[in-house]
């Protein structure tokens, strides 16, 4: 089990704006909180060191790059000992856009974004039912995307590794 990492609130009201706004210059992070801009800079490279922060990421909007169709897809394994073989063979799928091991019904449980109905069962039928060790999948399709957020964090959170 990972243990949730000492943050101090400075760390804490860094990581809450670039929540809010992830192209926030350090520069204007440092001057809403009052401190040095090499604070900033020094504070998220020890958050990345911890693994605390990832990286960033491009929030784009599938549809209108043409990606109109995103699904969800539950993976039973023939066997559990198959998982990081698969696991593996799915990352290389690039329509696989996120991977979780899950409880319940399911080994594991993908996002996938495709272009259109027949790209997806392309993907389905072509890439993902010809794994080794998938046994069989099930299929639900979004109809919309109501929302998508971080997890907001405030003062007394933890923040986990």
């Amino acid at each position: 089990m990972t243990r949730p990492h000492e943050l101090d609130d400075i760390d804490r009201r860094i990581l809450a704006l670039l929540v809010q706004n992830a192209t926030m210059a350090y520069s204007e992070i440092a001057r809403q909180l009052h401190v040095s801009g090499g604070t900033v800079h020094s504070r998220m490279s020890r958050l990345e060191d911890l693994g605390v922060v990832r990286g960033a990421t491009l929030d784009l909007d599938l549809t209108k790059v043409g990606f109109t169709i995103q699904a969800f897809l539950g993976i039973y394994l023939l066997k559990s000992s198959y998982c990081d073989a698969v696991i593996a063979q799915l990352r290389d799928i690039p329509e696989v856009i996120s991977l979780h091991f899950t409880t319940g019904s399911y080994n594991l449980f993908a996002r996938l974004a495709c272009r259109d109905t027949q790209h997806l069962r392309n993907v389905l039928h072509d890439l993902v039912q010809q794994i080794e060790g998938v046994e069989r999948t099930e299929t639900l399709i979004s109809l919309e995307e109501v929302f998508n957020r971080s997890v907001r964090l405030d003062e007394t959170a933890p923040v986990a590794s």
